[in-house]
Protein backbone atom coordinates (compact mmCIF):
# COMPACT_ATOMS: atom_id res chain seq x y z
CA UNK A 1 0.00 0.00 0.00
CA UNK A 2 2.74 2.58 1.16
CA UNK A 3 4.80 1.44 -2.45
CA UNK A 4 1.49 2.48 -3.96
CA UNK A 5 1.13 5.89 -2.47
CA UNK A 6 4.29 6.59 -3.91
CA UNK A 7 3.45 5.12 -7.75
CA UNK A 8 0.26 7.83 -7.44
CA UNK A 9 2.26 10.61 -6.09
CA UNK A 10 4.76 10.01 -9.52
CA UNK A 11 1.52 9.60 -11.86
CA UNK A 12 0.47 12.68 -10.45
CA UNK A 13 3.54 14.48 -11.30
CA UNK A 14 3.83 13.33 -14.47
CA UNK A 15 0.58 14.89 -15.44
CA UNK A 16 2.02 17.91 -15.28
CA UNK A 17 4.91 17.80 -17.57
CA UNK A 18 2.90 18.96 -20.54
CA UNK A 19 2.74 16.70 -23.53
CA UNK A 20 5.25 16.30 -26.97
CA UNK A 21 2.38 18.02 -28.72
CA UNK A 22 2.15 20.65 -26.01
CA UNK A 23 5.74 21.34 -25.78
CA UNK A 24 5.47 21.75 -29.13
CA UNK A 25 3.30 24.38 -29.75
CA UNK A 26 3.93 26.24 -26.40
CA UNK A 27 7.39 28.67 -26.35
CA UNK A 28 6.99 28.22 -22.17
CA UNK A 29 8.28 24.39 -21.63
CA UNK A 30 6.95 25.03 -18.12
CA UNK A 31 3.37 25.08 -19.22
CA UNK A 32 1.67 22.36 -17.53
CA UNK A 33 -2.06 22.65 -20.21
CA UNK A 34 -2.18 20.79 -23.12
CA UNK A 35 -4.11 23.74 -24.68
CA UNK A 36 -1.75 26.50 -25.90
CA UNK A 37 -0.29 29.59 -23.84
CA UNK A 38 -1.05 32.68 -25.59
CA UNK A 39 -0.97 34.82 -22.89
CA UNK A 40 -3.02 37.66 -24.11
CA UNK A 41 -5.83 38.29 -26.82
CA UNK A 42 -5.93 40.50 -30.06
CA UNK A 43 -8.48 42.41 -30.44
CA UNK A 44 -9.01 40.61 -34.10
CA UNK A 45 -9.24 37.06 -32.62
CA UNK A 46 -13.03 38.29 -31.32
CA UNK A 47 -13.97 41.02 -33.38
CA UNK A 48 -15.03 41.14 -36.86
CA UNK A 49 -16.53 44.11 -36.98
CA UNK A 50 -16.10 47.57 -37.91
CA UNK A 51 -12.37 49.25 -36.38
CA UNK A 52 -12.94 50.17 -32.99
CA UNK A 53 -12.91 54.26 -32.89
CA UNK A 54 -10.78 55.66 -30.01
CA UNK A 55 -13.81 57.12 -27.83
CA UNK A 56 -14.54 53.16 -27.51
CA UNK A 57 -11.98 53.19 -25.18
CA UNK A 58 -13.48 55.24 -22.82
CA UNK A 59 -16.26 52.85 -21.65
CA UNK A 60 -15.25 52.87 -18.22
CA UNK A 61 -16.67 56.02 -17.94
CA UNK A 62 -19.89 55.49 -18.96
CA UNK A 63 -21.81 53.95 -15.99
CA UNK A 64 -24.52 51.91 -18.33
CA UNK A 65 -21.48 50.15 -20.40
CA UNK A 66 -19.29 49.65 -17.57
CA UNK A 67 -22.02 47.72 -15.71
CA UNK A 68 -23.06 45.63 -18.17
CA UNK A 69 -19.45 44.76 -18.93
CA UNK A 70 -19.50 43.24 -15.27
CA UNK A 71 -22.78 41.64 -15.80
CA UNK A 72 -21.87 39.83 -19.11
CA UNK A 73 -18.28 38.52 -18.27
CA UNK A 74 -19.66 37.12 -15.43
CA UNK A 75 -19.24 32.99 -16.30
CA UNK A 76 -21.40 32.37 -14.05
CA UNK A 77 -24.52 34.03 -16.05
CA UNK A 78 -25.54 31.29 -18.65
CA UNK A 79 -24.35 32.64 -22.23
CA UNK A 80 -28.11 33.23 -23.41
CA UNK A 81 -28.49 35.29 -20.97
CA UNK A 82 -25.81 37.34 -21.28
CA UNK A 83 -26.67 37.77 -25.21
CA UNK A 84 -30.40 38.92 -24.15
CA UNK A 85 -28.87 41.54 -21.87
CA UNK A 86 -26.82 43.16 -24.69
CA UNK A 87 -29.82 43.10 -26.89
CA UNK A 88 -32.03 44.29 -24.36
CA UNK A 89 -29.28 47.41 -23.79
CA UNK A 90 -29.17 48.31 -27.66
CA UNK A 91 -33.05 48.21 -28.02
CA UNK A 92 -32.79 50.61 -25.12
CA UNK A 93 -30.30 53.45 -26.74
CA UNK A 94 -31.45 55.88 -29.38
CA UNK A 95 -30.68 55.36 -32.71
CA UNK A 96 -27.72 57.95 -32.43
CA UNK A 97 -26.20 56.24 -29.51
CA UNK A 98 -25.95 52.74 -30.53
CA UNK A 99 -23.03 52.69 -32.46
CA UNK A 100 -20.88 54.62 -29.68
CA UNK A 101 -22.17 52.27 -26.54
CA UNK A 102 -21.97 49.20 -28.40
CA UNK A 103 -18.37 50.00 -30.04
CA UNK A 104 -17.79 51.30 -26.44
CA UNK A 105 -19.31 47.49 -24.65
CA UNK A 106 -16.85 45.48 -27.22
CA UNK A 107 -13.61 47.60 -25.82
CA UNK A 108 -15.05 47.21 -22.43
CA UNK A 109 -15.64 43.65 -22.34
CA UNK A 110 -12.47 42.97 -24.22
CA UNK A 111 -10.03 44.78 -22.13
CA UNK A 112 -12.31 43.20 -19.24
CA UNK A 113 -12.33 39.57 -20.02
CA UNK A 114 -8.79 39.45 -21.21
CA UNK A 115 -7.35 40.73 -18.23
CA UNK A 116 -9.44 38.64 -16.19
CA UNK A 117 -7.47 35.55 -18.74
CA UNK A 118 -4.49 36.46 -18.43
CA UNK A 119 -5.25 36.84 -14.50
CA UNK A 120 -6.41 33.10 -14.73
CA UNK A 121 -3.12 31.67 -16.58
CA UNK A 122 -0.67 33.92 -14.60
CA UNK A 123 -2.68 31.27 -11.83
CA UNK A 124 -2.16 28.30 -13.46
CA UNK A 125 1.53 28.84 -13.71
CA UNK A 126 1.80 29.56 -10.06
CA UNK A 127 0.02 26.36 -9.52
CA UNK A 128 1.94 24.32 -11.35
CA UNK A 129 4.99 25.30 -9.70
CA UNK A 130 3.49 24.62 -6.49
CA UNK A 131 3.04 21.02 -7.84
CA UNK A 132 6.20 20.66 -8.84
CA UNK A 133 7.23 21.60 -5.58
CA UNK A 134 4.97 19.12 -3.59
CA UNK A 135 5.76 16.28 -6.07
CA UNK A 136 9.04 16.34 -4.69
CA UNK A 137 8.53 16.96 -1.33
CA UNK A 138 6.23 13.79 -1.49
CA UNK A 139 8.82 11.87 -3.50
CA UNK A 140 11.32 12.65 -0.24
CA UNK A 141 8.46 12.04 2.02
CA UNK A 142 8.19 8.20 0.27
CA UNK A 143 11.66 7.91 0.83
CA UNK A 144 12.05 8.86 3.86
CA UNK A 145 9.33 6.11 5.12
CA UNK A 146 10.97 3.63 3.17
CA UNK A 147 14.04 3.73 5.03
CA UNK A 148 12.14 4.05 8.32
CA UNK A 149 10.44 1.05 7.29
CA UNK A 150 13.68 -0.81 6.30
CA UNK A 151 15.04 -0.38 9.74
CA UNK A 152 15.51 -4.01 11.95
CA UNK A 153 13.93 -1.50 14.90
CA UNK A 154 11.50 0.24 13.47
CA UNK A 155 8.59 2.09 15.49
CA UNK A 156 5.77 0.19 13.45
CA UNK A 157 3.18 3.18 15.10
CA UNK A 158 5.64 5.51 13.74
CA UNK A 159 5.87 3.63 10.80
CA UNK A 160 1.89 3.68 10.78
CA UNK A 161 1.56 7.14 11.43
CA UNK A 162 4.17 8.79 8.96
CA UNK A 163 2.23 6.13 6.09
CA UNK A 164 -0.59 7.89 6.60
CA UNK A 165 0.59 11.15 6.42
CA UNK A 166 2.13 10.14 3.18
CA UNK A 167 -1.23 8.89 1.56
CA UNK A 168 -3.08 11.76 2.65
CA UNK A 169 -0.70 14.07 1.21
CA UNK A 170 -1.38 12.23 -2.04
CA UNK A 171 -4.43 12.07 -2.20
CA UNK A 172 -4.17 16.50 -1.93
CA UNK A 173 -2.11 16.42 -4.31
CA UNK A 174 -3.76 14.13 -6.78
CA UNK A 175 -7.13 15.86 -6.17
CA UNK A 176 -4.82 19.44 -6.87
CA UNK A 177 -4.09 17.37 -10.31
CA UNK A 178 -7.22 17.16 -11.41
CA UNK A 179 -8.50 20.73 -10.24
CA UNK A 180 -5.37 21.69 -12.59
CA UNK A 181 -7.10 19.79 -15.34
CA UNK A 182 -10.16 21.82 -15.18
CA UNK A 183 -8.39 24.90 -14.24
CA UNK A 184 -6.58 24.16 -18.04
CA UNK A 185 -10.07 24.80 -19.96
CA UNK A 186 -10.87 28.00 -18.17
CA UNK A 187 -8.50 30.70 -20.66
CA UNK A 188 -10.24 28.87 -23.39
CA UNK A 189 -13.85 29.21 -21.96
CA UNK A 190 -13.08 33.28 -21.48
CA UNK A 191 -11.87 33.40 -24.69
CA UNK A 192 -14.89 31.65 -26.33
CA UNK A 193 -17.09 33.40 -24.42
CA UNK A 194 -16.00 36.96 -25.16
CA UNK A 195 -16.31 35.69 -29.04
CA UNK A 196 -19.91 35.11 -28.47
CA UNK A 197 -20.21 38.00 -26.91
CA UNK A 198 -18.84 39.84 -29.26
CA UNK A 199 -20.37 38.75 -32.71
CA UNK A 200 -23.61 39.32 -30.93
CA UNK A 201 -22.74 43.19 -30.67
CA UNK A 202 -21.61 42.78 -34.21
CA UNK A 203 -24.83 40.98 -35.35
CA UNK A 204 -27.32 43.56 -33.21
CA UNK A 205 -24.96 46.74 -35.11
CA UNK A 206 -25.55 44.70 -38.62
CA UNK A 207 -29.40 44.30 -38.15
CA UNK A 208 -29.93 48.23 -36.89
CA UNK A 209 -28.33 49.27 -40.55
Amino acid sequence: MERMSLVRSLVAAAMLVPHASAMAANADPDWPCVQRKVPQLSLGQVWNGPELPPAAKDWAEDPSVSALVEEVAARRLQIADAQKKISDFAASLPAEQLAPKMTMLVQGMFDHMDAERSHVISGISRYAHKQLEMAAALRKQASDVDQLRAKPDADQDEVERRTDQLNFATRIFNERVQSLTYVCDVPTIIEQRLYQLSKTVSETLAAKK
